[in-house]
């Protein structure tokens, strides 16, 4: 009998990806641990392997395709003695069980939803609010209460039968799901000097979590300078040293200094979830790196308990293979705090957006040679100004300030993050 190739969940939040290429073609044969195809993620292009022995018999999805749901049907993997017949029987076979699955979802036309066929063409009654081309399914009185509450029902995750969305769904849907009017494309004008340029998976991604957190956690931000003469001759000394063993970065002292203000401050090491607060008891560091498709941020695990050659030695690694969609979720899903360093583009200071559920993103500006005061005179001093954005529901004012306090100790003693 045919073998379902089905679209993989690569991640536990994954939904929907794109089928970047096939490395087989119809008619080849594979063996279980050979990779048949690439999928691209929102973060990442990962490699699927056959999990059975077979033959090709027919590719449904082409290569290039664009938002494939987690489970669509991708291929069909014929068994020793089977020909292309068994997989127009077993295809047939396949939409008579979704036309089944179908009519039981709506079994009477008393169901506002069975009015509705479920072609994908249909752009009546049924659809989301502004989700056009997606078939919802929904209850009648799930719709009304999520149009009176104005929350976007195809934002909301459905638990009844065959993923319905019932009542107690859009009762407990989570701020975020609210519905808004949406945005019209703006043409280019003619003759302006300009191209269209689609917008990526992992684009979509960013700018509707970015959007989220903006709108619906309440930041405020706290700054304080530091000054890193210290470190920056503590580096210096310990690079030469090294022997080109390894070479350390600004950001790999960041790295550990908040790892280690963590630890003494474990109130700032806070997510919020909306039912609960997520206290961690381990420094795990996610650090935005800027990549071609855009923004991810990889982890450095237990990061306090690592010393500054092995931080400097895993960031590299993390970011090279970020650079070429390599990581895979559990490298850049999860962490307990991140940073986000544009210093090296000479940028003094600026505020970042959090990165929810985590309660706090410290953003790191350039070290700046400016006049300071040291013991009554004024000197040349180099200084680094951070500005800590932090989630007002999880970690309070108070708490933000003794962070930055323990912060900035361990950056301007930098002494003390070897002990």
């Amino acid at each position: 009998m045919p073998i379902s190739v089905l679209m993989p969940a690569l991640s536990p939040t994954m939904t929907e990806g794109k089928l970047a290429k096939w490395t087989k073609k119809e008619g080849d044969k594979v063996k279980p641990g050979q990779v048949i195809a690439e999928i691209e993620t929102d973060k990442a292009t990962m490699e699927v392997e056959a999990v059975d022995e077979g033959t090709i018999g027919k590719i449904l999805v082409p290569a290039g395709t664009e938002g494939v749901p987690v489970n669509k049907l991708i291929a069909v993997l014929l068994e020793d003695g089977e020909d292309k017949s068994a997989v127009d029987q077993f295809l047939a076979n396949d939409n008579a069980k979704i036309g089944a699955a179908m009519q039981t979802q709506n079994p009477s036309p008393s169901h506002a939803e069975a009015r509705v066929p479920p072609s994908p063409l249909n752009k009546g009654e049924g659809r989301g609010e502004g989700a056009p081309g997606t078939r919802v399914f929904a209850t009648p009185l799930a719709r009304r209460i999520a149009k009176e509450k104005g929350i976007a029902i195809e934002s909301v995750s459905g638990t009844g039968p065959h993923g319905r969305i019932t009542r107690s769904d859009v009762e407990s849907a989570k701020p975020g799901t609210v519905s808004r009017a949406p945005q019209t494309a703006q043409p280019i004008p003619a003759g302006a000097a300009a191209t269209s340029v689609p917008i990526s998976g992992m684009r979509k991604t960013i700018a509707a979590r970015l959007s989220e957190s903006k709108q619906t956690v309440p930041h405020f931000y706290l700054t304080v300078d530091c000054r890193i003469d210290a470190l920056l001759a503590a580096r210096k000394q310990m690079n030469d040293s090294a022997d080109g063993a390894f070479k350390l970065s600004v950001n790999d002292f960041v790295i550990k200094a908040v790892a280690q203000a963590l630890v003494k401050v474990p109130a700032a090491n806070m997510s919020w979830n909306n039912t609960e607060m997520i206290q961690y008891h381990t420094s795990d560091i996610s650090v935005a790196v800027a990549t071609p498709a855009g923004l991810i941020t990889p982890i450095v695990t237990n990061a306090q308990a690592k010393g500054l050659a092995a931080i400097s030695g895993e960031m590299k690694d993390l970011a090279a293979r970020a650079k070429d969609g390599k990581l895979k979720p559990s490298e850049y899903q999860g962490g307990s705090f991140t940073i986000s360093n544009l210093g090296m583009y000479g940028i003094k200071d600026f505020a970042a957006i959090i990165n929810p559920p985590q309660a706090c993103i410290l953003a790191v500006g350039a070290g700046v040679e400016q006049p300071v005061v040291e013991n009554g005179q004024v000197v040349v001093g180099t200084v680094m100004s951070v500005t800590l954005s932090v989630d007002h529901r999880a970690v309070d004012g108070a708490v933000g300030a003794e962070f930055l306090a323990a912060f900035k100790g361990f950056i301007e003693n930098p002494v003390m993050m070897l002990a």
